[in-house]
């Protein structure tokens, strides 16, 4: 009688987490807000957060850390930057750091930091001649996405390659805009822009929608601004808006989320935002 056939033990695929990111061609318009205050979110609903800072100003690492906090970790530990490989002739050994080291542990409740460095600012032209510079961020964190539930990146201004290597790792993305001319303008290049680097990157993404922010008096030009971008992008627009108001900048300032802040109006909104986004990231 023959022996039965083991089958091969099956290894375990770990969970990805769901990746947004935060993305418009023109600053000012609220990203880091909206990303470090998303992130701070999701760690109150008990789940397990990244934060990513991909923007060489470093906004999002100052609202979560000091600048002296910020100084001691990058010379030990290092930042997005030695994962993008543009730090590696700070190290005696020209290495690039593990990721691991790279994380900065509990910012906020439930939330881990990746934080950024001014090297970004220069990274297009230090890595003009590297292959496969779009999926760098991917290849260097791929072993600890799986410890995470959400990870949310703040990306630049622009589509250089700290954007494109954000994209590269993420299942969805968000265009924050403020209610002028300027920032409500290049919507619809910067969709069609990110869909083509999509196929490009082999990584479908799925647009979660134009999030209003920044929001001041109310004015004809403005209330005109809104009703132009509902009406362009039907059913793309979030309900919740984001007014701008001095407790989200003071709230940056001490290195805490909106959440730490006695603005009930604040806290309100971003909360309401994040019911209403996390909806929509996870229907897939």
């Amino acid at each position: 009688m023959s022996k039965p056939v083991k089958k091969a033990a099956q290894k375990a695929v770990p969970k990805q987490p769901i990746v947004v990111s935060c993305v418009n061609l023109k600053g000012g318009v609220g990203k880091t807000a909206i990303a470090v205050n998303f992130a701070a979110y999701c760690g109150r609903k008990g789940l397990r957060t990244l934060l990513i800072d991909l923007d060489p100003q470093t906004n999002a690492t100052f609202s979560c850390i000091s600048v002296p906090a910020w100084e001691k970790h990058a010379t030990a530990n290092g930042t997005v930057a030695n994962l993008l490989g543009v730090r590696q002739h700070t190290s005696a050994e020209g290495k690039a750091k593990p990721v691991q080291d790279v994380i900065l542990k509990g910012v906020f409740n439930n939330v881990d930091l990746i934080p950024s460095h001014l090297d970004l600012f220069t990274i297009d032209l230090d890595l003009s001649s590297e292959v496969a510079r779009e999926t760098r961020l991917r290849r260097a964190i791929k072993d600890v996405l799986g410890n995470y539930d959400v990870v949310v990146c703040d990306c630049p201004p622009n589509l250089t390659i700290p954007t494109q290597n954000a994209l590269a790792i993420s299942t969805h993305y968000v265009v924050p805009v403020s209610l002028d001319f300027l920032s409500s303008l290049g919507i619809a290049l910067l969709l069609n822009r990110i869909s083509k680097l999509s196929q490009d990157l082999e990584n479908p993404l799925i647009h979660a929608g134009i999030i209003i922010s920044r929001v001041g008096r109310t004015s004809y030009f403005r209330t005109q601004t809104a009703q132009t971008l509902q009406t362009a992008f039907q059913g793309m627009v979030f309900s919740t808006q984001i007014v701008e108001r001095t407790s989200v900048a003071e709230s940056a300032a001490k290195n805490c989320s909106i959440f730490g802040m006695p603005d009930n109006n604040a806290i309100g909104e971003f909360t309401a935002l994040g019911d209403e986004l996390l909806a929509k990231l996870k229907t897939k």
